[in-house]
């Protein structure tokens, strides 16, 4: 038999709720049937478990079964292939942590459900820190090799711009060095690892030290390729380059619970700064060399 409902006004908050814990259920439950580490798909089967039985808990209260979003099993289990298992539980997470805080009159209403929910909310963050995922543990690398891309072309770009004024010319230089740059990159990662007896693949770190960097130089380089103006160009780069940065923040900040804001600022203030003084490094090369192409 169904709990007695102290305020009817609830049962749709509470419909609501029962509605979540079956749809989390059935996306840990399919990410762990693709999942092929199996320390992850037991945490991720754990989890499955645990959330079957707070749908179990809210149906108590309402006494009706209700069926899981399609949508959402779809958008996360998506996510999930695209950008990784821990941002996806983690962003899955805080969604969830503000859609109760959203419910306060629960507090009063059921007091004994709010403070275990709180408990089993510690407990899933607890099973999705064991989780081990690859992406993560490299993500030093792939910090290397965004980072150094984004400070180093913004600066350059910028300072070829006014030096040379040629969207073609301007794309071809920065290619040739780019490749170069994330070959050098790749190299000094390698050899970094090795010499310290990194517990992770110096290998691995490499390619993914690399390969981000010669993915981002694409990226701002990408413009130069397209259009004819160089200096339309260089502001498509600039956005992009803030694009990238605010992509790659947040993603970070989710994934390892860091700050947002300050990490984003912070990138963000290094990768103009140096852009703003490569500009003034192209024009003073350009008018004492009087450079012209």
């Amino acid at each position: 038999m169904p709990e007695e409902m102290p305020d009817p006004s609830l049962r749709a908050t509470l419909l609501s709720l029962q509605r979540a814990e079956i749809t989390e259920h059935y996306i840990y439950a399919k990410i762990a049937s693709v999942t092929e580490e199996r320390r992850n798909r037991d945490v991720l089967e754990r989890i499955a478990s645990e959330e079957m039985d707070h749908y179990a808990i809210w149906k108590h209260y309402t006494g009706q079964d209700i069926p899981p979003s399609t949508f959402r099993i779809w958008y996360y289990c998506l996510m999930a292939w695209l950008l990784g298992i821990t941002f996806t539980l983690k962003l899955m997470e805080s969604v969830e942590k503000r859609a109760q805080q959203m419910n306060p009159a629960l507090l009063s209403a059921i007091p004994e459900i709010p403070g275990m929910l709180a408990n089993e909310g510690e407990h899933e963050r607890e099973l999705i820190a064991l989780i081990d995922e690859e992406r993560l543990r490299y993500m030093g690398s792939v910090v290397l090799g965004l980072n150094d891309a984004l400070v180093e072309f913004t600066g350059m770009l910028a300072g070829l711009t006014f030096a040379l004024q040629n969207s073609r010319i301007i794309a071809v230089a920065g290619l040739i060095t780019g490749v170069a740059a994330a070959l050098s990159m790749g190299s000094s990662e390698y050899l970094s690892r090795k010499s310290e007896g990194a517990t992770t693949d110096p290998k691995k770190a490499a390619l993914y030290t690399g390969f981000t960097y010669m993915v981002t130089v694409v990226l701002l380089i990408l413009p130069f390729l397209v259009l004819e103006n160089p200096y339309t160009s260089l502001v498509l780069t600039l956005l992009g380059a803030v694009a990238v940065i605010f992509f790659f923040t947040y993603y970070i900040s989710v994934a390892k619970d860091l700050p947002f804001r300050t990490r984003f600022a912070e990138m963000l203030a290094i990768s103009f700064g140096i852009a703003a003084v490569s500009f003034v490094i192209g024009l003073v090369i350009r008018v004492v060399l009087n450079v012209s192409v």
